[in-house]
């Protein structure tokens, strides 16, 4: 049986299988130009700003590590975990996107740990997988090391 591809949260990235690349979406103040992840569809936050439109756009690919640590704990839904599994500990990256500047969190890809990480360095958003049932792949980002292979070249690995 096929599974469904479902966004875990719709609107926020780009469905690879569309074939225009993988990226996080943000919106843009038409007014000011203040850019927000995640989107903002309702009106500009800027407390400068007297309001624009706001339009969807396709955030930075890259960005440099800000700030890592592993997560030693289960985490709440919607990450869902088989509390008869074996534990396996994740790692979480915050990452100041290239253009925009701004710092966004997310998992690393499956396979990259806290040693292969550093902050200043480079990485890149990538599909990923958070978790699969009978019906449905639950797709969501991870971030890679730019340059790298392997696990996290694919969306592979249900974390955590």
């Amino acid at each position: 049986m096929e599974r469904t591809r479902t966004p875990v949260v719709d609107g926020w990235f780009t469905d690879p299988a569309e074939g225009n690349g993988f990226r996080l979406l943000g919106t843009r103040c038409g007014a000011c130009g203040t850019v927000y992840f995640p989107r903002e569809d309702y009106c500009c936050r800027n407390p400068r700003c007297a309001g624009g439109e706001l339009a969807e756009v396709p955030l930075s690919a890259r960005g440099r590590v800000w700030s890592y640590t592993d997560g030693r704990y289960r985490p709440p839904a919607p990450y869902v975990s088989d509390p008869a599994a074996p534990w396996e500990p994740y790692t979480l990256v915050a990452v100041e996107l290239e253009a925009e500047r701004m710092v966004v969190l997310g998992q690393a890809a499956p396979g990259v740990g806290v040693a292969d990480l550093a902050v200043g360095m480079e990485v890149e958003v990538v599909p990923g997988v958070l978790n699969e049932d009978a019906g449905t792949t639950w797709t969501t980002w991870h971030f890679r090391p730019v340059g790298t292979a392997g696990a996290g070249a694919q969306e592979t690995g249900v974390r955590p």
